[in-house]
């Protein structure tokens, strides 16, 4: 039997922590072992019920939600943390990521996208709802004149962070500025780099670079 992924909830309404809690009590991979509706005892509270994730809102009284990611940081984390919000400030997304956060959901998305960000943050990934993701990307791009702004670019190969990620490899960005850029590990950008040079048998990035020219990524 497989063990069941520790779920500790952080909101300032009981109802949303109910709501949440309710989804994942029907999920027989998951077991919500706590919740605060304050950020002053999150810490001890994780510490002692041994979640493996946290879901954090970043408007907490007492302590808010960075102010709590700031003392994981301080004394270790004892969980991974998915933050949760009703604001998709990039500049509060790229500081609490960069804190050490591995997850960022708008409370929009958070009903259908809750489940995925916790399966993918306790395999070790990122994760950004969709909205989120594309507003990221859109900002790192907005400038760029080689790239082709089509929104609807899909790929019956790739995923949609997939295409992303051949976009600005093939616009020259390095591993390191793309992992900046996009708010994820250095190490993250190179599994996806891995996982595309594998689906499209590519021997080198100049591949890559002829990919994105074929399916309008970008201009040649």
């Amino acid at each position: 039997m497989l063990q069941k992924i520790r779920i500790h909830l952080a909101d300032d309404h009981q109802i949303l922590i109910d709501g949440i809690r309710t989804l994942l009590h029907t999920l027989p991979d998951f077991e919500v072992v706590g919740f605060s509706l304050n950020g002053d005892t999150i810490f001890n509270e994780v510490t002692e019920n041994k979640a493996d994730i946290l879901i954090l809102d970043i408007n907490m009284p007492k302590k808010d939600g960075i102010e709590v990611i700031k003392e994981f940081a301080e004394k270790g984390f004892p969980c991974k943390i998915i933050v949760l919000s009703s604001y998709d400030d990039l500049r509060i997304i790229k500081e609490v990521m960069k804190l050490g956060s591995s997850g960022y959901l708008t409370k929009k998305c958070a009903g259908e996208n809750i489940v995925e960000a916790i399966q993918a943050v306790s395999r070790g990934e990122e994760y950004f709802c969709k909205s989120v993701r594309e507003k990221i990307f859109s900002t790192v791009t907005k400038d760029n004149v080689k790239l082709i702004k089509n929104e609807s670019a899909v790929s019956s190969i790739l995923t949609d962070r997939e295409l992303e990620i051949i976009t600005l490899i093939s616009l020259e960005y390095s591993g390191k500025e793309i992992s900046d850029q996009l708010f994820i590990s250095v190490n993250t950008v190179e599994t996806h780099r891995k996982n595309i040079m594998k689906k499209l048998d590519a021997k080198n990035s100049i591949s890559l670079v002829k990919y994105a020219i074929k399916n309008k990524l970008i201009k040649s």
